[in-house]
């Protein structure tokens, strides 16, 4: 394959001229582009349309007291190139506007409103820039900046948390669906527009439960942020730690020995397998195949007891640390793991068996839920719900880390993006998964479990991603004085994803919105942070 790559600087000043200031290279895993102000319009349109990039992430961070001005940080992807571009430009404080880039590129909608409410820039030309990580009831703060400490106590909120678009339209009425759920998860409000059964329309408001998470990372020890990491989204603890902890190993230049990198693709993969097995089983329940879901569930506990044998959490949480993992494979530990795939190999695919067997099944999943590969591209949509609507994008094999180097592996692609072909990229991904563990299983696992630890050097930066089970993850870190944090910008793939479901529910009916739902399965904890 054909190594993309960027444009060096000498062609973009050539092209721009003194809108491109310098370019160096971070690291193999990220190159910087600075520019001379806030207006990067045409230098993104020059990287999406002549070079193929992919915006991957957009944030800003405060530097007035350092540089004079607040950052906004643009990351880009090519197919092909493992190496990131970030373009660094400067928003003056004495006019904090920027040109947004959301008309002509959906996926940063969300993230250049939050650079508002947590920054009070203001995303000039954005089609809708109402809060989105505030609600609308907050006070005037902006809870990002430096100058902003982190227990202020508010004013009384008072007012609407939110107003929806109110149905319009002879016999169109206004169905709401939440913030509070049944069951255990967590809040997030569903406001129909229907005329009949059909749904003409969905509008969503997350951040119910928004837990300041990248404001508590400020200036916390790195030993201790490991855990918050690792809090973001509990199901996905493991992928969130790797991420975070590769990102502080980047910027201190730490390596971490072979024997945990394999611990930790293990881990990873493990995480992903409990997690999509449970999704499988709950895709069939939610059409009526309760048996199926009785076998699901049978099987991802089988998961976590191995997950509790090999690491002592269920959940894999307390597991992973800066410089590896935090315990070595105990004797016997590498052939449990060897049987219980083994095991659950056979077990699960006669739990797919079952699943194809059922017509009915089938029948509710084709064609329900359809997410079109021309609006995933728009939207960014990543991980299972971009893979069925043809985006083919995955991180281990992208940008590889831990040890997914070392192992063959495929990547499961469809172009119909229903929910029969979101649970089939589960149901693929389980099978490759089975295959890296099997593939682990025969390496030497018994060696250093971790780096001996060191001081984190400060005014360092770096980018990690992980390929999390529902899609890419994103951690970039400026590390500070005295082993602590200046800044952590966290991007969970449901931030991502939301946008998904409100285009895949229209012109189907309520009583389906739960297993399409279901099919994506976005984190309200990873969105809200």
């Amino acid at each position: 394959m054909t190594v993309a790559r960027f444009p060096e600087a000498a062609a973009l000043q050539e092209l721009f001229g003194e809108q491109v200031l310098s370019m160096r290279t971070g690291s193999d895993e990220h190159l910087y582009l600075v520019t001379g102000g806030p207006d990067i319009r045409g230098i993104v349109e020059h990287l999406r349309r002549d070079h193929g990039a992919r915006i991957v992430t957009v944030f800003a961070e405060d530097r007035r007291s350092e540089d004079g001005a607040f950052f906004n940080y643009y990351v880009f992807e090519q197919f092909g190139n493992p190496q990131y571009l970030i373009l660094c430009a400067p928003v003056h404080p004495e006019n904090p506007e920027f040109p947004s880039l959301s008309a002509e590129i959906p996926a940063v909608n969300w993230q250049e409103r939050e650079m508002q409410d947590w920054f009070g820039l203001k995303a000039v030309g954005h089609p809708n820039p109402r809060r989105v990580a505030m609600h609308d009831n907050w006070p005037d703060v902006h809870p990002l900046l430096k100058d902003f400490p982190l227990r202020t106590p508010l004013p009384r909120f008072e007012g609407e948390r939110h107003i929806y678009r109110p149905a319009m339209g002879e016999g169109v009425l206004q169905v709401p669906v939440g913030p509070v759920h049944a069951g255990i998860i967590e809040p997030g409000h569903f406001s129909f527009a229907v005329a009949g059964e059909p749904i003409l329309y969905l509008q969503l408001r997350m951040f119910y439960t928004h837990k300041g998470t990248e404001k508590l990372f400020e200036n916390l020890p790195v030993h201790k942020a490991v855990f918050l990491a690792e809090s973001i989204s509990g199901d996905s603890s493991f992928s969130h730690g790797t991420a975070f902890c590769q990102a502080i190993e980047r910027a201190s230049d730490i390596d971490v020995p072979r024997s945990a990198l394999l611990t930790r693709t293990i881990f990873l993969e493990l995480e992903r397998i409990y997690n999509h097995v449970a999704d499988i089983g709950a895709i069939a329940t939610d059409v009526g195949f309760v048996v199926a879901n009785a076998h699901a569930s049978r099987l991802r506990e089988m998961l976590f007891t191995l997950n509790e044998h090999l690491s002592g959490s269920r959940l894999l949480r307390g597991v992973v640390c800066v410089g590896g993992v935090r315990r070595a494979w105990q004797s016997g530990q590498q052939n449990m793991l060897r049987n219980a795939v083994d095991a659950f190999e056979s077990e699960f695919d006669d739990l797919v068996a079952l699943i194809y067997s059922s017509d009915s099944t089938r029948d509710r999943l084709e064609h329900t839920g359809i997410l079109r590969p021309e609006k995933a591209k728009d939207l960014g949509i990543v991980g299972v719900g971009g893979r069925a609507s043809g985006i083919d994008l995955d991180v281990r094999r992208d940008h590889p880390y831990a040890a997914y180097d070392q192992f063959a592996f495929r990547v499961p692609v469809y172009q119909a993006g229903d929910v029969w072909h979101r649970m089939q990229v589960r149901i693929d991904e389980v099978k490759e998964s089975v295959g890296i563990l099997k593939s682990a299983t025969e390496q030497n696992l018994y060696g250093t479990h971790c780096a001996v630890p060191r001081p984190i050097p400060p005014d360092r930066c770096a980018i990690s991603s992980v390929e999390g089970w529902r899609g890419e993850i994103i951690h970039w870190v400026r590390t500070g004085p005295g082993n602590r944090l200046e800044r952590c910008k966290v991007k969970d793939p449901s931030l991502n994803n939301w946008p998904a479901l409100v285009e895949a529910v229209q012109g189907n009916i309520i009583a389906d919105f739960p297993v399409i739902n279901k099919s994506f399965n976005l984190s309200y904890s990873g969105t809200d942070r």
